[in-house]
């Protein structure tokens, strides 16, 4: 009955934790960060270590997986996304995950367009590919003689992990409920603030704005368990991280907005967008809140979320709301005609600097004179953004 381990219950549970813990680091670190994003570069001997690991506990592709997800953000909300809830519906992708991966799997096409730069030698080639089931079968066989019969629950739970928690949970409610960070133009979500039970993924709102950085944790009360594995690796010589999101510079000594405010602006631009919404669409709506009377406060908690919302997550009646509050509400209606000026500046993909310049000034000019005091601090706090410190600037 028993394997070479013989445990208590809490010993089983915490091994079946532990176990599933590192195939979710593989995923997050390994096939996502790494591989998927290249967001980091690991050691031979960890990024070998997590491809064995997976190819005992998923039975999973390199190529497949950094194809399906590339080809998930470069679709994102399209009826080509291959996993979108917003699309396919949440209880699809939910119940369903698992199966939406393998059947885009077996595309050829996303597997030749997404699947460039994964690893192609003879392991790859002769083992994990076309023998995928039969590291799933050496894990049961393992499972087996360690814990005995105890080990045939925990390698179903192994199984079950990824299906559940990636395919379905990152991929269904990361897209569907949650709170956001930034005001990307896709639906993703943060679903908690403490990314340990899916490694750091449950920070998947983060991610989608800066899909290439190795931390997905952004808010100081956020935390990414899997950055935390990252750091230590890296500290040991075994990763080097290669991008992390921009964070923006700031210089209150600037006088005014020049080529280098631009470049901070559009290269920082959903921070500004993250902080526009809390510092003057926040601020306006709970001064208009405050003096409006119980109908219209009923009407403008409704619409405090949609004013930060980007109008293409909208569906028509939201739109149709947003439009009925902005135009009985003044205040309201100024900066949020303010805030799609400003994202209209970095959506000029053809303009030059000197037009792009000449853009965020009128911008902030016109904003200072509006005689709305947050709008007015706001467009005064853009001209300190800069691409390096004062320092290194003199």
């Amino acid at each position: 009955m028993y394997g070479i381990l013989d445990l208590t219950l809490a010993g089983y549970i915490i091994a079946t934790l532990l176990l599933t813990h590192v195939t979710i680091a593989g995923v997050t670190i390994y096939l996502h960060r790494h591989q998927a994003h290249r967001a980091l570069d690991l050691h031979p001997v960890v990024s070998h270590f997590f491809r064995f690991w997976l190819w005992l506990t998923t039975g999973m592709e390199t190529k497949a997986w950094a194809a399906i997800h590339r080809k998930h953000h470069a679709k994102v909300e399209t009826e080509e996304d291959p996993h979108s809830p917003q699309v396919k519906g949440i209880k699809k992708v939910l119940l369903e995950g698992a199966e939406l991966y393998k059947a885009e799997a077996k595309n050829l096409e996303t597997l030749d367009k997404y699947g460039h730069g994964t690893p192609d030698d003879w392991l790859e080639r002769k083992i994990y590919t076309p023998h995928s089931a039969k590291g799933i079968m050496l894990m049961f066989v393992l499972d087996a003689v360690l814990f005995g019969i105890p080990g045939i629950t925990i390698w179903a739970i192994q199984m079950m992990w990824i299906p559940l928690f990636a395919a379905g949970v990152i991929n269904g409610i990361g897209h569907w409920w949650g709170y956001r960070n930034y005001e990307s133009s896709d639906a993703s979500t943060n679903i908690v603030p403490w990314g340990i039970l899916i490694g750091g993924e449950e920070l998947h709102n983060n991610h989608h704005t800066f899909a290439s950085s190795a931390k997905l944790s952004s808010k100081w009360w956020e935390f990414d368990i899997g950055w935390m594995y990252i750091r230590i690796l890296a500290f040991f010589g075994m990763a080097r991280v290669k991008k992390v999101a921009p964070k923006p510079l700031v210089d209150p000594s600037k006088p005014h907005v020049d080529f280098d405010t631009v470049i901070a602006v559009v290269s920082n631009r959903f921070q500004v967008m993250a902080q526009y919404s809390k510092q003057v669409m926040a601020r306006v709506h709970k001064d208009e809140l405050r003096r409006a009377d119980s109908w219209e406060r009923t009407v403008l908690r409704r619409a405090k979320r949609l004013l930060s919302r980007d109008e293409s997550l909208m569906d028509e009646d939201a739109k149709q709301n947003l439009a009925s509050v902005l135009e009985q509400n003044q205040q309201l209606h100024t900066v949020y005609h303010f805030k799609q000026r400003l994202q209209s500046i970095w959506k000029r993909s053809t303009a030059t600097q000197e037009h792009l310049l000449h853009a965020l000034q009128e911008w902030c000019h016109q904003a200072e004179q509006t005689g709305i005091k947050s709008l007015q601090d706001f467009a005064r706090s853009l001209r300190s953004y800069t691409m390096a410190p004062a320092a290194a600037r003199a």
